[in-house]
């Protein structure tokens, strides 16, 4: 099996063509860049190609806001959040939904612009300053802080498979878990409850590979995330597991069906 790699900043596809370029050509599409990511799957898929991860699974994993609503469409366990469209609204959510809040971006990865807001004068000074940035911002993606150990969890779904899962601890001076700010991967063991409500997770997204991230809640396991371009280079060396060998095979099995 051939495989090329493209650099999405060098693609080009003519949209007025009729037909598939490379009929039956599965593509593996690791583009971190939201935007990029959904053009470029949706231009493929018009040309008849199989995309792994799909356009659909592309568009709501890589918005909170649409990846909260599929979420709960589905009857998955997720924290409490508030959508607010303006500076006042916003501050009435935290206030709702109670102090410590957290404030996200709807579009965004490793926890930039995440904020923690532990009190009334926090929380307007943060969403005053994001009223005089780019609208998106101003989508106001309000969510309960969810009382749990340092950590969370993130597994990896492949197919009809929960294949590994981490633990990623925080730093001693950072509350977001993103290995990418200092947060360390530990093994976790995939139990019959993890592996049930990741594989719920990856299909309400329609997702073929995708991590899930989860949290250990009061009530127990809740979904915060899953993601459609996860990355895995701090996991493999944490499990074990092959995850890229995994994916190799997952794609080499799609293709002969």
């Amino acid at each position: 099996m051939r495989a090329d790699l493209v650099d999405s900043k060098d693609f080009a596809i003519d949209l007025s063509s009729r037909g598939p370029s490379l009929p039956d050509h599965v593509v593996l599409q690791r583009c971190v860049s939201y935007f990029r990511n959904v053009h470029t799957t949706a231009a493929l898929e018009a040309a008849g190609h199989r995309i792994v991860n799909c356009f659909a699974c592309a568009w709501t994993c890589g918005n909170k806001l649409f990846g909260t609503l599929e979420l709960e469409k589905h009857s998955i366990p997720t924290p409490r959040t508030l959508l607010s469209l303006s500076e006042d609204s916003a501050l009435k959510s935290v206030e709702e939904v109670g102090y410590p809040a957290v404030l996200k971006p709807v579009v965004g990865s490793w926890g930039r612009m995440s904020a923690l807001l532990k009190d009334r004068d926090a929380a307007r000074a943060v969403i005053e300053d994001r009223e005089y940035m780019f609208p998106l911002y101003q989508v106001y993606y309000v969510q309960q802080f969810v009382k749990r150990p340092p950590r969370d969890i993130r597994t990896f779904v492949i197919g009809n498979e929960t294949v590994a899962a981490i633990y990623r601890y925080s730093g001693s001076t950072e509350w977001r878990t993103n290995t990418a700010r200092g947060g360390r991967a530990e093994p976790c063991k995939v139990t019959p409850e993890l592996n049930e409500l990741s594989l719920r997770a990856a299909r309400a997204m329609g997702g073929e590979f995708v991590g899930v991230d989860l949290m250990e809640g009061p009530g127990g396991l809740v979904v915060h995330e899953v993601n459609n371009t996860t990355e895995f280079k701090n996991t493999v060396p944490a499990t074990g597991v092959d995850i890229p060998g995994m994916i190799v095979d997952y794609l080499v099995s799609i293709q002969k069906r």
